[in-house]
């Protein structure tokens, strides 16, 4: 065992003074749907619904080990790392100032003040992260406090290990393939550092969303780049920068093992296992199982693990995860219809659906007394084969039609 393993290992012991080890429960439905045997480790279940209080502990832990003046932590998060840092300055009764872009949803904001009580106070700065961290690090300067880096520390990665502790304890041999959300590279290399000492023959497969994929980008330049720029709506691993002190730990990772999962289709796993097995996972936490499909050929006949890295969903974005993961499946489409101004037009388009095609949206965009008018339409199927047929009928019948479902500029705009 080396001194990374042993150390990773003693932190998890310590770990079960604040709150136990989060199951690694078979899924009989996936393990069935992928025939393979698969595992979730139930991240999403920790008492803040999110590893980061791991890291946040351990961190936190080992300063006030070395410098037990030290009363006072410093953060910037939008969310899960803001909770674990809160969480973690209740238990060492500790001072804690976290600052959080102004944009971060109210149902964070309330749950990092639960966790934290009165020992945490919360700065809203900021319509962009970036703006937030320089703020918070700004303060963190002047007020003498300790900067607790959300993944860029060896302390953070040390108790991100104690994931896969937990995983080599919990099952009675060493999983083939574990698969596990990458962002800014604390919980992968972390998780890569103990496997490789405790399991190198288990496989690790690293997932990151399509519109933050910083670690595939650092392994292409050799070295951490900035992204140009972000989606931000896997706002738990969509980082522009990974960590320098990860990337030590992941620059030798295969490209192959690397696997990109876009946003829509995300949405497509987050209501899947929401309906099918009501998991409540946020887009992050759904990271390693979107690329299940892909690997489907890989994952065949092994034992695989899962990480489902967090749950903090807010069910204020179900209607828009339904909405993505539908026109990622192809069941929902919008388009601008050209429609004639005159009496019985709109008839002959309706004549037109299918008995499966449902009206999700109809506006017209612009009244006037032209010839035509210009209509924005929504449509719902129950299967993406109808919508071809659809659109032979309308050319058949001479409509006038653009279909703008995958123009991002244009459907923003008008849906």
């Amino acid at each position: 065992m080396t001194d990374f393993a042993d150390a990773a290992l003693a932190t998890t012991a310590r770990m079960r003074a604040v709150f136990p080890a989060t199951p690694c429960m078979r899924n009989a439905y996936l393990s069935q749907k992928y025939d393979c045997d698969l595992w979730l480790k139930r991240e999403d279940l920790s008492p803040v619904r999110s590893y980061k209080i791991r890291g946040a502990f351990n961190a936190m832990r080992k300063v006030r080990a070395e410098h037990p003046e030290q009363d006072l932590f410093v953060a910037a998060s939008a969310g899960n790392h803001a909770q674990g840092v809160a969480f973690a300055c209740q238990h060492f009764g500790v001072r804690g100032v976290i600052y959080m872009p102004v944009t971060t949803p109210q149902q964070k904001i309330q749950k990092t003040r639960t966790f934290g009580g009165d020992e945490v106070t919360i700065e809203l700065t900021g319509d962009y992260f970036d703006d937030t961290l320089a703020a918070a690090q700004a303060f963190c300067d002047e007020a003498g406090g300790h900067f607790l880096s959300p993944f860029d520390d060896p302390n953070v990665i040390e108790g991100q290990a104690s994931v896969a502790a937990e995983i080599l304890a919990e099952m009675e041999t060493p999983p083939d393939i574990v698969i596990m959300p990458v962002g800014g590279g604390g919980l992968s290399s972390g998780i890569r550092r103990y496997l490789t000492d405790m399991a190198p023959q288990t496989r690790m497969i690293l997932v990151e969303p399509e519109g933050g994929a910083s670690l595939t980008a650092a392994l292409a330049a050799g070295e951490p780049v900035t992204l140009d720029g972000v989606d931000n709506f896997v706002d738990g691993a969509a980082v522009a920068r990974i960590g320098a002190k990860t990337f030590e730990v992941l620059r030798d990772v295969d490209p192959k093992d690397v696997r990109i999962a876009p946003e829509d289709r995300i949405c497509t796993r987050i209501i899947e296992m929401l309906n099918i097995e009501g998991i409540v996972l946020e887009p992050a936490g759904a990271l390693a199982l979107d690329v299940l499909d892909d690997l489907a050929d890989e994952i065949r006949g092994k034992s695989v693990v899962c990480i489902t890295s967090g749950g903090n969903f807010d069910f204020e974005r179900l209607p828009e995860v339904r909405e993505r993961a539908q026109r990622y499946a192809g069941l929902k489409k919008y388009f601008i219809l050209r429609l004639p101004q005159r009496p019985g037009a709109l008839r002959d388009f309706l004549e037109m659906l299918g008995p499966k095609d449902d009206i999700a949206r109809f506006e017209y965009l612009k009244k006037s007394a032209r010839n035509f008018g210009s209509v924005l339409i929504g449509i719902e199927t129950d299967d993406a084969a109808n919508f071809p047929s659809l659109f032979q009928r309308l050319d058949a019948a001479e409509f006038v039609y653009r279909d703008i479902t995958n123009d991002v500029t244009l459907a923003e705009f008008l849906v």
